[in-house]
């Protein structure tokens, strides 16, 4: 622009000139203003061509891999690495009476000020399996190594993130690296649960990067067989979508599908990610959000028996993806029948946050559905009973459980309109345990609310 404004100004001023200059010289600046005209038009055309050129490469940039423009870098907390003493901090939860985990929408250093309210999860119809077949946050791991229940073909180790004491599988970028827990079997119903964490992603993350969950009939590195999986895209430059594709040896491809949706503040806030699986059908939430419902996704004539998790397009040293609060459980189906058949039901989904009685936002989908049942039976009465498990003091444990069980009646009354003349409350601490509480996984099944019919 400075050579354009350049010439401009020697023609104009050379214009004035003729204007006042007597004849002779007056032929001799006309030629020069029109020399000077000539080439400001030279110039102008080349500095089209250069912003269309520039124009044209931005366009293409933000198709195949995202530049410049969008949101602003996101921070990267620091990870633990090998320093097994990185420090404690707050924000961290658990599920129905226990006393670890961790917390999503609790202040992190990504920007996340707080959870959620209730309310904004009320229409949320997630409801996890009651039958916990594989639970992993990493408790048992050490700092710097790669997780005892998992198996890669790659590389990868569980950090600790800025002061928070959980632990993290940090997921390393590499062609077809996989990254596969000891899941063993999954049957015909089944709910799949992780909490994620994102560092450096920014408007120059490309449009590729994100992490893909694959369904597969084996748990080797090869992909055989029947297979599915699930993209969950973490770039920030455009509003990337969430892709699913399924295969099939006879068939192919039935679907390969992009589906729309702007995940990138909920990315970058730690999103819980929730899937539920029902014969054919598969489900996806990001937070309380369901971004696909496919009612034949699931290739009918498969036997899937593993799970895959694989990183995509992130730069390595730059952009990382980490994994905890790993939870598959068999059911997920609709709790509503089996409340009214058997007269009770056991759920360990409903999540408080570490140490509290503050109710998860997530939690809500089966709050929600033990509403529906008390909505269709006007007559029924409910007894609400809090189990623990072992860790910290017993008695602390019994006030913890009751504790909760007041916050699950205060939601059904609060929220869903129920009458609180039909519902009771009982605590009983880590009195009776269902599973080991000397793994992760037992202490996932000890950790639970009862309802029981009256």
């Amino acid at each position: 622009m400075k050579t354009l404004t350049k010439w401009l100004r020697i023609s104009l001023t050379a214009g004035m000139f003729m204007l006042f200059l007597p004849d002779a010289n007056s032929q001799f600046l006309k030629k020069l203003g029109k020399r000077a005209q000539k080439a400001a038009e030279r110039t102008v055309e080349r500095r089209v061509d250069q912003e269309a050129s520039k124009k044209t490469d931005q366009a293409l940039d933000s198709i195949l891999e995202p530049g410049s423009g969008g949101p602003a870098e996101s921070p990267v907390p620091p990870t633990g690495g090998n320093d097994p003493n990185a420090g404690a901090g707050s924000g961290n939860t658990t599920n129905a009476g226990g006393n670890s985990g961790n917390a999503n929408g609790a202040p992190n250093s990504q920007g996340n000020t707080g959870p959620k309210s209730l309310e904004v999860y009320s229409k949320f119809d997630f409801v996890p399996g009651d039958e916990v077949l594989f639970y992993d946050d990493f408790g048992d791991d050490f700092i710097g190594d790669f997780p005892a229940r998992w198996n890669t073909n790659g590389s990868g180790e569980v950090v600790t993130l800025g002061d928070s004491p959980e632990k993290w599988l940090k997921m390393l970028p590499g062609y077809n690296i996989e990254y596969i827990p000891d899941v063993t079997g999954l049957p015909e119903d089944y709910t799949i649960e992780f909490d994620l964490m994102v560092n450096g992603m920014d408007s120059k993350t490309s449009s590729t990067a994100g992490i893909t969950l694959t369904f597969s009939e084996n748990n080797t590195f090869s992909r055989d067989g029947h297979w599915a999986w699930a993209f969950i895209p973490v770039g920030q430059y455009g509003a990337f979508d969430i892709r699913v594709r399924n295969f099939s040896p006879k068939e192919g491809s039935s679907i390969n599908s992009s589906l729309r949706g702007d995940i990138r503040q909920a990315i970058l806030n730690r999103p819980h990610i929730a899937i539920a699986v029902n014969g054919s059908r598969f489900r996806l939430w990001v937070n309380e959000t369901k971004y696909v419902d496919i009612p034949q996704f699931i290739p009918e004539t498969s036997n899937f028996s593993a799970l895959k998790f694989n990183i995509n397009g992130t730069k390595d040293g730059k952009e990382d993806i980490f994994i905890t609060n790993l939870k598959v459980a068999k059911g997920g189906e609709d709790l509503r029948r089996k409340l009214l058949t058997e007269g009770s039901i056991s759920t360990n989904a409903i999540l408080f946050d570490s140490g509290s009685a503050n109710l998860q936002p997530m939690s809500m989908g089966v709050i929600r559905q033990i509403s529906q049942v008390l909505q269709q039976d006007g007559g029924m009465s409910l007894q609400i009973v809090g189990h623990t498990d072992s860790d910290g003091d017993a008695d602390a444990n019994v006030a913890l459980s009751q504790a909760r069980a007041e916050a699950v009646k205060k939601a059904l009354v609060a929220i869903y309109g129920v009458d609180a003349g039909r519902l009771s409350t009982l605590g009983k601490g880590e009195s009776e345990p269902v599973s080991d509480n000397n793994t992760s996984a037992g202490k996932a099944q000890n950790r639970r609310v009862e309802f029981i019919k009256q």
